[in-house]
């Protein structure tokens, strides 16, 4: 991939890497439609991003030896005890490539998010 992606769809970005990667960003993808049907996809800050009612919901990103899922700061402090066994930074969190996704940590993530991101939430 190049250093910046130039991709306009998720699915033109998730083309830019190797089957491994591939395989991860298609999960991650899964897990996020799955928990927001109502999202859309676009592509933002050159990486994958949904949104939901207008605002960014998640963002994530393919690596070379991980993928890294950006729930905003928030995302990240709700669940700071969960993430200890990952590298993280102030929004984002990375899932090595050699271990298989947290699915129900990413599930429970971007359920949260969802659930703030609701009227009232």
């Amino acid at each position: 991939m190049p250093a910046r992606s130039t991709a306009t769809s998720i699915d033109e970005y998730i083309a830019e890497f190797s089957v491994e990667t591939q395989r991860a960003l298609e999960e991650l993808r899964a897990l996020v439609h799955e928990l927001a049907p109502d999202a859309t996809e676009t592509i933002s800050y050159a990486i994958p991003t949904f949104d939901l009612g207008g605002k960014h919901l998640v963002h994530f990103a393919g690596y070379e030896k991980h993928v890294g899922l950006y729930p905003a700061p928030s995302g990240m402090e709700a669940f700071k005890g969960d993430l200890k066994a990952y590298k993280t930074g102030k929004g984002s969190v990375q899932f090595p490539l050699e271990e298989p996704l947290p699915v129900d940590l990413i599930r429970r993530i971007v359920a949260f998010r969802v659930a703030e991101m609701a009227p009232g939430g």
